[in-house]
């Protein structure tokens, strides 16, 4: 097999003319040519981090997507399954990722459950772990999100990072915020990434500290533009990332998105593309071909390079995309759960607030919140300040209860089961009733994402741990946006990604306030601002 274009010498900052000669899935040779086609051959790009189960998709239909956006491999951390399922989540993630053409390089999640102060549905113990990082398909230990563990030497979560030191695996960080000797303790125990960087400040901190640093483009979480001027003097320790990536966002694009606005920024195209293709490679040990001679034949052909627009994807060889078409299907599969909640009334969401009560403030495009103190004649859809629910999936238990501020609804409510990191209902609406008939349609689907007012409702099944639809790719993508385009016009919604933010209003181990099963959390101080009784 012979295919001929400009190839792009990522290392040695070179574009020629070549052939690239491939047999039984094996880059045999490159020549230079005297001329060939203009179009581009260049490495495959690399999400250094991310959760499939975020896309709503089985990994196997995750592929199919974003092997058309020349995407080839991810940096796979399946710690969202692992927290409703444990190791049988963990194990179907990999057997169904091994069903198509993709590498996706799952983590050990290294906290689950994330935190003591919610519910979860599995625990992942240290021997556990150790024993997930003995597996040669786990490349390494997942972003340690207990950062406190870590400085103030929790000895269930240092045998976890001696695990993964042990066999000469990389550690994922998560620390949003920590700098100072914090920061360093942190770093000093061996966890060498972060991709919660939200200022400049703070991630030439932790360069020079010596972490790896991943800028993050997702559906909720936007660090882009803060984080792009690293590229000119750090690129050697940089990496692009989607962290959480709903199907809308996925059908438009995936890394090379973000190469393409690199690029157009005026930044070097062989930096960029060293971020996008190659520094994961060497960090994580990958196994996948880099375009080199005796490497696996997994390359991307693109018509140029400033859109970066994919022509074809090959993985051994094989061509798996041409022309945003991925060419093979999935194979079905049987969807596993968790899920015991049962219905409520609204009554049960009954709560008088506090003279001064807490009230969560979403940030649109960030994972952290702010958080100011309102009266209770202050709450309600004219200060764009609406009830949160929190409901314990695994077990039936009365709801938590908070209000958050600038989810824009106007009128109905939305909810869902893909809450981090421990995957509870959650909702937000502006009345008792919609709160209540959204959280029940959640319920009775055993996993979901509803929005409804009055006249109707719009409701994506999550059958798959009640993360994952069962759907084929393309059409859960026009389902969500049909769904997101519901959110947004019919009730009122001005968040980019109301149901993705939605999400992270459950999780705890981002600042500075989030509402879990069991309370309000303030994240700064780690503990409760009022709990269930």
């Amino acid at each position: 097999m012979l295919v001929k274009g400009q190839l792009v010498d990522i290392a040695n900052k070179n574009i020629f003319p070549a052939a690239v000669h491939i047999e039984n899935g094996i880059i045999q040779s490159i020549e230079e040519l005297a001329e060939a086609p203009q179009r581009f051959i260049m490495p495959g790009f690399i999400d250094a981090h991310v959760h499939i189960e975020s896309s709503l998709m089985a990994p196997s239909q995750f592929a199919r997507m974003a092997l058309t956006h020349g995407t080839i491999a991810s940096i796979s951390d399946p710690h969202e399954i692992a927290n409703v399922l444990g190791l049988k989540g963990v194990e179907f993630m990999i057997e169904n990722g091994n069903t198509v053409p993709f590498y996706f390089n799952f983590g050990a999640p290294s906290c689950v459950p994330a935190t003591t102060f919610e519910t979860a549905g599995a625990t992942l113990n240290a021997q556990e772990v150790a024993a997930l990082l003995e597996n040669p398909n786990i490349l390494y230990l997942t972003e340690m999100m207990n950062f406190p563990g870590v400085i103030y030497d929790d000895p269930e979560v240092h045998e976890k990072i001696k695990a993964a030191h042990r066999l000469g695996k990389p550690i994922d960080g998560h620390a949003p915020g920590l700098s100072g000797e914090a920061l360093r303790k942190y770093v000093a125990a061996g966890i060498s990434t972060d991709h919660e960087c939200f200022t400049l400040e703070e991630a030439l901190e932790k360069l020079k500290l010596g972490m790896k640093i991943l800028i993050r483009e997702g559906s909720a979480a936007r660090n882009f533009e803060t984080l792009i001027p690293l590229m000119d003097l750090h690129f050697a320790n940089l990496m692009f990332c989607s962290d959480d990536k709903h199907p809308d966002s996925l059908l438009a694009g995936h890394i090379n998105q973000l190469v393409a606005r690199a690029v157009a920024k005026g930044n070097d195209l062989f930096k960029v593309l060293q971020v996008a293709c190659l520094n994961p490679i060497e960090h994580y040990q990958m196994k996948h071909g880099a375009l080199q001679v005796g490497d696996a034949a997994d390359f991307i052909v693109v018509e140029d390079l400033v859109n970066f627009k994919v022509s074809e994807t090959f993985i051994k060889g094989n061509k798996v995309a041409e022309n945003r078409n991925c060419l093979f299907e999935s194979e079905a599969f049987e969807c596993i759960n968790n899920f015991t909640a049962e219905p409520i009334i609204a009554s049960d969401l009954a709560y008088s607030p506090n003279a001064q009560e807490p009230v969560i403030v979403c940030l649109d495009g960030q994972l952290i919140t702010d958080k100011i103190f309102v009266a209770p004649h202050e709450i309600g859809c004219e200060n764009d300040i609406l009830k949160l629910v929190v409901l314990n999936r695994y077990q039936n238990s009365k709801p938590a209860i908070a209000f958050i501020k600038n989810f824009g609804l106007k009128t109905g409510a939305i909810a869902g089961s893909v809450a981090h990191d421990s995957h509870n209902i959650i909702a937000v609406g502006t009345n008792d009733e919609q709160i209540c008939a959204a959280i029940n349609q959640v319920i009775y689907n055993k996993g979901a994402l509803v929005a409804c007012n009055e006249k109707e409702s719009h409701v994506i099944p999550l059958p798959l741990a009640g993360l994952m639809s069962n759907q084929e790719a393309w059409q859960l993508a026009k389902d969500y946006i049909a769904l997101d385009q519901f959110s947004k016009k019919e009730l009122g919604s001005t968040l980019k990604a109301p149901f993705m933010s939605l999400s992270f209003m459950a999780l705890l181990v981002i600042p500075h306030l989030k509402l879990s099963d069991k309370g309000l959390f303030d994240g700064d101080t780690f503990s409760f601002v009022h709990q269930i009784s």
